[in-house]
């Protein structure tokens, strides 16, 4: 039995919010000007912000929001698509699709074989990362399905990183994902109010919230220093899921000298057979907005995944405030790039548009898409990745790794117009490079692409 946790300190979350409640219009500038030099925000700058409503400081918040996205990652939105490879769990999530109880879902664990057609059909959109995620359920989905699933996709694809969403795991099980090549390893607590968790998860091993809250330390004991976590707004007060898991950041960051490669903001939608028929604390578009930029602010050297949960026009006009990761041409179900089924989705998609569509949609935006993996194989991770990204200076790789990759898309898969498209980007994006040597590599390795080079990197 794993002791209960004393890092997400609830009385300390609601104590900084009250205070946070009665703040005026010099302070909140205050904290907008010391956010400017991208080294982050306090807890309790943050609850102040949390608490804006009005337009004017709106506006501020989401322009230094921009302004750090773009000092710190520079114009480049990177692209992965989910691999779901199994819809059978043994929880019973009050708000997902996949509960145990669900008799309207069509459940399915992929094959290895069926695990590598999709994988193939992702690469084919164009795709070069994925994430690999499941329902939990231990006797389909353990640490060896994952194992065999990423040497098997490595083998037979160019699929060049796999992240994985899974259940929390053992030391020694996270040692054998190390080994085995995984990317990021991505865990939502969910919702960090305990109370809120223990109504939301009534059964299964995930109704252990110290069981789940401390995955992340046993990830790191095994060996993955590249983590990403994240709430479902709209179980409990997004304030306070806010700040808890900025406090779980803080934590693990404390523990182990390395904060997360990723922050994700889902926001709760309606599933197929869910018994939560309604959302418990609706997040507005406003509030959703000024979460995303507050995130940006408060951990600037970490990444912000948006997924198709979002509809497209929402979802564009987050990318210049603060999302820097984004999934395209998305399916949540167990060969759902195969074939469709209503009927085994995790959640409804918002967001449909296939990958070359989000391309143009981000060009015309001025952004490069980037199918970057070069940290991932240059060991830019953990502290070696925060040493940079901290600092500011990641995007003097981001830039070129990403110009690199987009023109290798181009090649590969565009039609006449994007490629068309892609060029004029690409000969912005250069302009961009402030490094004279680092441009002129970059110029020559596009040329090397041209004559039919692939997977150079910086």
């Amino acid at each position: 039995m794993i002791d209960k946790v004393d890092f997400i300190k609830e009385d300390k979350i609601f104590s900084l919010l009250e205070k946070g409640k009665a703040t005026d219009k010099n302070e909140i500038k205050e904290i907008l000007a010391k956010a400017r030099d991208c080294r982050g925000i306090d807890l309790g700058e943050v609850a102040k912000l949390l608490y804006l409503e009005d337009e004017e400081l709106l506006d501020e918040l989401y322009d230094v929001a921009r302004h750090i996205k773009n000092r710190i990652y520079g114009k480049r939105v990177v692209l992965f698509a989910p691999l779901y490879t199994s819809n059978e769990c043994t929880n019973n999530c009050l708000y997902c699709g996949f509960r145990h109880d669900n008799k309207e879902l069509h459940r399915r664990t992929l094959s290895l074989e069926e695990i590598v057609k999709e994988a193939k059909a992702i690469e084919k959109q164009g795709h070069k990362r994925l994430l690999l995620i499941c329902g939990e359920d231990a006797k389909k989905t353990n640490v060896k399905h994952f194992t065999e699933a990423m040497e098997a996709i490595y083998k037979a694809t160019d699929i060049r990183r796999i992240n994985i969403e899974a259940a929390p795991m053992t030391i020694e099980e996270y040692k054998e994902l190390k080994k085995a090549g995984i990317g990021t390893y991505v865990i939502f607590q969910e919702t960090y109010h305990r109370e809120t968790y223990r109504i939301m998860h009534p059964v299964g091993k995930k109704a252990n919230y110290d069981w789940r809250i401390t995955a992340i330390d046993r990830a790191f004991e095994g060996g993955i220093d590249d983590v990403g976590v994240g709430a479902l707004f709209g179980l409990y007060d997004y304030r306070f899921e806010v700040l808890g898991l900025l406090m779980h950041c803080m934590h693990f960051e404390k523990k182990f000298g390395v904060g997360p490669h990723t922050i994700s903001v889902p926001r709760l939608r309606p599933a197929l057979g869910a018994s939560l028929k309604e959302i418990p604390y609706k997040v507005s578009d406003k509030d959703f907005k000024k979460i995303v930029a507050i995130f940006r602010i408060a951990v600037p050297y970490t990444g912000i995944i948006l997924s198709t949960r979002e509809r497209a026009e929402f979802r564009d006009e987050l990318l210049s405030i603060g999302v820097s990761q984004i999934s395209a041409g998305s399916k949540t179900n167990p060969g759902g790039y195969q074939e469709d089924d209503d009927h085994a989705d995790q959640f409804e998609i918002s967001d449909n548009r296939s990958l070359p569509k989000m391309m143009e949609t981000i060009c015309q935006k001025g952004y490069i898409p980037s199918f970057c993996t070069a940290c991932y194989r240059r060991c830019r991770t953990g502290e070696n990745f925060m040493e940079y990204a901290k600092a500011g200076d990641i995007h003097e790789f981001c830039q070129p790794n990403a110009i690199l990759t987009f023109k290798e898309n181009l090649m590969d898969y565009a039609d006449e117009s994007l490629r068309k498209m892609g060029e004029e980007i690409i000969l912005k994006a250069l302009e961009e490079i402030e490094d004279d040597k680092m441009r002129t590599l970059t110029i020559a390795r596009l040329e090397e692409i041209e004559k039919g080079k692939r997977d150079i990197y910086f």
